[in-house]
């Protein structure tokens, strides 16, 4: 027998359209009437059980993906079927682990140089005095950070690269969001657009892969294209170009604007909460990091730029927790209402990095990378540069405080961005 949570009764359009137009506040609405889970209609993922019970989501994450798995309205739509986002089972586990050495253990650190040279670079041009909003330099940041982690040394498509990526991710979270936008209308419209985009990056990728190919040192390089290209699954074949350019395309788009993005919003934290900001570089200064990296935790938190991780029911049912969820059912599990429970973080409107001073967050209650067999593959990575860019900016930089209400959120489509872009006053610090 199905059981689902209570939820609005409401015309289905009217929910779908106060769910897209005000995601975070009907989120938080529904939690006050309803509880910890509820059910509500959506325009691209249909009835949805949303839960923010922590027991609930540890059991959801733990679920097999034969059961439940990634939505069938995904960013594979966009990214292609050989992304993460859109293969599965057998395939997923596959992928995964030719995937995940470049983002762990040593090859990981090997980046820290790379994190610390490109921030240095793109901070030395930011203005001294005035007002301006950080978030167009995090996005150049981490954009040009992954684009030398996937692909190594500059070059023409290097170039071109930087140039339409952040076009082309900006359009794809729109497309990915409301697929009936994906559609290519006779060359027109947004899904037109994108193809076009689509159609060029491959060819880039085309070319990297030629290039890299001819490489007599192709086996020296630490890139991971080049990694990818000598990998190989456990029968010995190798991957095709087009499951390598889907993925790399994966690990660009989810490498870049979510890291950007919390970066801004670390930038707008701190500058509300000066006693912190001086504890921060005193720290920097003493070379530590215990409380940059609590701070790092605590922006992710209270300013979750990802708000729910989503599994669609692949079974006849599924049994979670109080509730018998149909085949087919979406069911996510709500980020931001996991980070503003009372009962799992007191006083959660309070910035409060001292909370995770010497304790581990939850991993059922603080999930901005989602969790189980999905959790972003490259969490480690954007964790080391989020700490990396953070240290490099206070090291060299005095953030002025300032006494101006909170930025509000900003849907960007999948992501939830500083409404003025993370503004800031700075000064170059000397000796």
């Amino acid at each position: 027998m199905v059981v689902l949570p209570d939820g609005p009764t409401g015309p289905r359009l009217v929910q779908a359209i106060s769910f897209v137009v005000a995601r975070n506040r009907t989120m938080h609405r529904m939690r006050r009437r309803y509880g910890s889970a509820f059910t509500l209609d959506t325009l691209n993922l249909g009835r949805m059980v949303m839960l923010a019970d922590p027991a609930e989501i540890r059991q959801l994450f733990q679920t097999p993906m034969e059961i439940a798995d990634t939505p069938d309205a995904n960013l594979g739509s966009v990214l292609g079927p050989g992304s993460l986002f859109a293969i599965t089972d057998d395939q997923h586990r596959a992928q995964r682990k030719l995937l995940t050495p470049p983002f762990h253990g040593r090859r990981l650190r090997a980046y820290e140089a790379l994190m610390e040279r490109e921030t240095v670079r793109e901070i030395s041009a930011w203005p001294e005095g005035k007002p301006f909003p950080v978030m167009p330099s995090t996005m150049r940041i981490t954009l040009n950070i992954i684009l030398r982690a996937v692909f190594g040394a500059e070059g023409a498509e290097f170039d071109e690269l930087r140039t339409m990526l952040p076009s082309m991710v900006r359009l794809g979270s729109v497309v990915a969001v409301m697929p009936v936008l994906r559609k290519n209308m006779r060359g027109y419209g947004l899904g037109a657009r994108f193809d076009r985009h689509r159609r060029r990056y491959d060819a880039i990728v085309d070319r990297l892969i030629d290039q890299a190919l001819a490489d007599p040192d192709l086996s020296e390089r630490d890139d991971v294209l080049a990694m990818l290209l000598q990998s190989r699954y456990d029968d010995g074949s190798a991957m095709t170009r087009s499951e390598i350019a889907d993925q790399l395309l994966t690990l660009l788009t989810a490498g870049h604007e979510t890291t950007a993005t919390t970066l801004a919003w670390a930038v707008e934290r701190l500058r509300r909460h000066p006693d912190l900001l001086k504890r921060l570089v005193a720290e920097v200064d003493a070379g530590g990091s215990e409380l940059r990296e609590a701070t790092l935790i605590e922006v992710q938190r209270v300013r979750p730029v990802v708000e729910l991780t989503a599994r669609q029911v692949r079974a006849e049912s599924l049994q979670l927790g109080r509730w018998t969820v149909p085949r087919g059912t979406v069911i996510t599990a709500a980020i931001s209402l996991l980070h503003d429970d009372p009962e799992l973080f007191p006083r959660p409107q309070v910035f409060d990095p001292d909370r995770f001073l010497g304790a581990r967050a939850d991993a059922a209650a603080w999930i901005p990378f989602g969790g189980g067999v999905r959790r972003c593959i490259g969490a480690a990575f954007a964790t080391l540069e989020m700490n990396v860019v953070l240290r490099t900016i206070l090291r060299d930089f005095t953030l002025e405080p300032t006494t101006e209400p909170a930025e509000r959120l900003h849907n960007r489509g999948i992501t939830l961005a500083p409404g003025k872009g993370g503004m800031a006053v700075v000064h170059r610090r000397v000796g």
